[in-house]
């Protein structure tokens, strides 16, 4: 529990701090931390680059070796207790002689889950931990890192452009353009955002993409994934072509043709081969083996059925629709999710939260269907 406005203010703060490595520490956590006694500010620090020192760590730098007896430090996610690429936070802590923890967040990895904040209360460090809007806040930051700690698979964003009558395409498939030029730029800076972004096949044959993050000042490009049960991604398409420069992931059935898997891996892709009896079963056995590859973010780009599997299989953790404001009409138009779905009203999965923002002339809703 937070005991007064000042620990308010400056968790909050830390939290702030820790917005600043979206996109640069994957496949850590993003933290930050501020160091303060009574009320004013010593030091900050956030965790920028994967290697790269913690934000507790940071923020005892930044206070420029001035003694730090009786302060405090907030700390948006409970300090680590274990040797990675760099020591343990908890024994920065002690070191610096920091008489009080504040925590905005826990760590559900198996390596922490408490015990940095059991090692720091054992040493006489006194301890509060957040709840509430700070807390959920805290925990939002950070969704694709505890999903995946608790799962091993990747949180899913799914992101799709539609019409108001909820087009996705005409029925003779043509969806270029249905978002503005600003939308798809936000698209793009979300690409830089995650561990992975993926298509179906249907996808990459018709519009031979990229996947890339093509805008200013991007610290990160995604591994790109292509669904592909038979293996059928020409090696002269954009995606297999860069195979050996960025990172792509396919994923096949076993009914794949042994040919064009092996044609595939020669051209540096790596392949992962799905099991399960369909294609829900299928998308949570590629999400496994993506998560065994450290990513624990993916955006989801379609096409509609491989993102109708996907909510079959109950792995879309975020929606976000951008809307325009266009209609299309026609029965055979192309839906976003084209999976089994539900029989009844009342069985429909509900949002836990809905936002929505303009992005040009269109509207982005976001809805969050899951927390971690």
């Amino acid at each position: 529990m937070l005991r007064t406005q000042t620990d308010h203010s400056l968790l909050t703060r830390a939290i702030e701090l820790a917005e600043q490595g979206l996109g640069r520490v994957h496949p850590n956590p993003m933290v930050g931390a501020v160091i303060a006694r009574d009320g004013d500010v010593l030091g900050e620090g956030f965790h920028g680059e994967f290697g790269g020192p913690h934000a507790e760590v940071q923020a005892i730098a930044a206070c420029g070796g001035a003694d730090l007896s009786g302060a405090t430090i907030y700390v948006s996610l409970e300090p680590c207790c274990h040797q990675g690429k760099t020591p343990p936070c908890t024994e920065a802590i002690l070191a610096a002689g920091l008489a009080r923890v504040v925590v905005a967040s826990d760590d559900p990895t198996e390596k922490a889950a408490g015990r940095g904040l059991g090692i720091l209360r054992d040493e006489g460090i006194e301890v509060d931990v957040a709840d509430g809007e700070l807390a959920a806040r805290a925990r939002l930051l950070n969704q694709g890192f505890r999903k995946h700690a608790r799962t091993g698979r990747p949180w899913v964003l799914f992101k799709s452009a539609m019409t108001l009558d909820g087009k996705v395409a005409t029925q003779t498939g043509d969806s270029k353009w249905i978002s503005s030029a600003l939308s798809r730029e936000l698209a793009h800076r979300w690409r830089s955002q995650v561990d992975a972004v993926a298509v179906g096949i249907g996808t990459a044959l018709a519009d031979d993409p990229q996947l890339t993050a093509r805008i200013e000042n991007v610290h990160h490009q995604p591994r790109r994934v292509v669904f592909d049960a038979l293996a059928r991604l020409p090696l002269d398409a954009r995606l297999a072509s860069a195979a050996a420069e960025l990172p792509l992931s396919v994923v096949v059935s076993r009914a794949a043709p042994r040919q064009a898997t092996d044609a595939l891996e020669m051209a540096g892709a790596d392949v992962i081969v799905a099991s399960g009896e369909n294609s829900p079963a299928r998308v949570r056995s590629a999400l496994t083996q993506l998560g065994e590859r450290d990513i624990s973010s993916l955006l989801l780009e379609g096409g509609p059925r491989l993102a109708g599997a996907f909510l079959d299989a109950g792995e879309i953790d975020e929606l976000r629709f951008f809307i325009a404001p266009i209609l299309l009409g026609g029965r055979s138009g192309r839906d976003p999710l084209e999976g089994e779905g539900v029989d009844r009203v009342s069985e429909a999965l509900r949002a836990l939260t809905l936002d929505c923002e303009r992005s040009g002339d269109d509207i982005v809703l976001r809805a969050r269907l899951k927390e971690w």
